[in-house]
């Protein structure tokens, strides 16, 4: 019997404009009415999370963020929060800054987020979220707390390159592109699966009662993890043929049909 739903975000409960369907938002109003728990699973922070169940006036759910470094409860209670060593985390930025020079950078730590300069990447990023950056010389930054993630806009063939070389300097982090022109920099141990199955094991909940949605690679531990598992009609062949479902894509409410489908709403 299934008694929590797992939902990426990005490409999955959002629609390609950022804003979730209106059968998105009935699926996640009907769900919380049953009962049932939801946590969204993601790579943002919590505080680009939240603006989505409060624009649709419901209540705030668990969430699984920086793709399951900092885990909260929809009580607000942090259940995990995995930092980045702190000498890699400095020794990285300087890195960064010393070899790449068109990037934008910002650091992650809890529920807030810093920059050097905001610039338009950074602008884009405060649109597409919803949260709000706060202008900071990193030293400062690190000085008085450790993020739970770094994170790079910058052009694709940089991106890739980044990848490449800060992956191989660094091999206790995990420098990953989680779209082309984006990169992002975490613990080495942190996985979108270690987020849920801390979460589950608070809930006193199994794999077995979940079902789990998701559209992109970065969502491959968690299908992998949840027995019921559902891609999006949008995800690459790859993710689809990983899940144990296919639905509708993000834009056409993949998952509203998906849970009218099984009577579970």
């Amino acid at each position: 019997m299934t008694k929590i739903i797992l939902s990426d975000i990005d490409g999955t409960f959002l629609a390609s404009n950022k804003k979730p369907t209106e059968l998105h938002a009935e699926a996640l109003k009907k769900i919380l009415d049953a009962g049932l728990k939801f946590a969204f699973v993601s790579a943002r922070m919590p505080e680009a999370i939240f603006p989505i169940t409060d624009k649709l006036n419901l209540p705030r759910t668990a969430i699984i963020s920086y793709s399951g470094a900092y885990v909260m409860t929809e009580d607000a209670q942090v259940l995990y929060d995995k930092k980045i060593p702190l000498d890699d985390a400095k020794n990285i930025l300087a890195e960064m800054k010393s070899r790449w020079d068109d990037i934008s950078t910002s650091i992650y730590c809890g529920r807030r987020w810093f920059t050097e300069k905001i610039d338009k990447r950074i602008e884009r990023e405060i649109s597409n979220s919803g949260a709000t950056v706060e202008v900071k010389n990193f030293d400062k930054v690190l000085a008085e707390d450790v993020p739970n993630k770094i994170f790079v806009r910058c052009e694709v063939e940089t991106c890739a390159e980044m990848e490449t070389e800060l992956g191989q300097m660094f091999p206790n982090l995990n420098v990953v592109r989680s779209a082309a022109y984006l990169l992002e920099v975490m613990d080495k141990s942190v996985s979108k699966a270690t987020g849920i199955e801390i979460l589950l094991k608070h809930y006193g909940l199994s794999v077995a009662d979940a079902i789990a949605f998701g559209d992109n690679y970065n969502d491959t531990e968690m299908l992998k993890l949840i027995p019921h598992s559902v891609a999006m009609g949008n995800s690459p062949d790859a993710i689809k043929n990983l899940a144990s479902a296919v639905t509708d894509s993000n834009d056409d409410s993949g998952i509203y049909t998906y849970l009218k489908k099984i009577n579970l709403i």
